[in-house]
């Protein structure tokens, strides 16, 4: 596997909000983390990006074991990170949030720019706007455009469809469709379960910080227990 995470435990002081935790994803694979709120999704996301402390565990990335690397320094190894919340400059503008995305990428800015405006045409007719006066959907899309300018192996994803209407949700997972297909691995916590499901190579689904499901895309969205206990029915 291209991203390895091998029994992560941490957490805040004495609360252990992970516990034995493990993900792995290859490159050009969807993989979602799933599982009812206080699961420890996002805290799961904030330990592969070096944000929250791990007792035990380790990160591995392309072979090489970056449990010990700082936050910043994984970024310059390739993994990107959009969170779900303050994910853009509201005040700079489309074209602005592009090119602060680009401060450890050493290849032609503009070029890079023009690649993203191919990627989400809807962010190329409002660039000049100001990002926080765009929709939510746009706002997300400046969000994953910006975190795809350095370059990224694996680009994480921390509720990428939160807050959007059922069309809107669609067009973002279509649009992390055409990511995969780039050769990028994206590991996606995601509420939306059944619509994730539907576009991952696997999945795992947390319970109380902890792997108690895990499986292709497929399988998880036809267990039956799975379905009646986490999608709905």
């Amino acid at each position: 596997m291209y991203f390895n995470a091998k029994n992560l435990t941490g957490g805040y002081g004495e609360v252990k909000v992970i516990e034995d935790c493990n993900f792995n994803v290859n490159r050009g694979e969807i993989v979602s983390i799933l599982g009812p709120n206080g699961a420890g999704k996002s805290s799961a996301m904030k330990a592969i990006l070096g944000m929250l402390k791990l007792d035990s565990g380790k990160v591995i990335l392309d072979g090489t074991d970056i449990s010990n690397f700082n936050t910043q320094d994984r970024i310059k190894l390739g993994i990107s990170f959009v969170p779900q919340v303050n994910n853009i400059f509201s005040e700079l503008t489309v074209k602005e949030n592009l090119e602060m995305g680009a401060f450890t990428s050493s290849d032609n800015i503009e070029d890079k720019i023009e690649e993203m405006y191919d990627l989400f045409p809807a962010i190329k007719e409002k660039n000049q706007q100001f990002a926080g006066e765009l929709s939510g959907g746009q706002r997300q899309q400046v969000a994953i455009a910006r975190a795809l300018m350095n370059n990224p192996s694996i680009l994480m994803l921390d509720e990428p469809t939160a807050g959007v209407s059922p069309v809107v949700m669609q067009e973002i997972f279509e649009h992390i469709i055409r990511i995969k297909e780039k050769n990028i691995a994206i590991l996606m916590v995601e509420q939306n379960a059944s619509q994730a499901l539907k576009i991952s190579d696997r999945g795992y689904i947390l319970v109380t910080g902890q792997n108690t499901y895990q499986g292709t895309g497929d399988d998880l969205l036809n267990d039956q227990e799975i379905r009646k206990t986490f999608l709905g029915g």
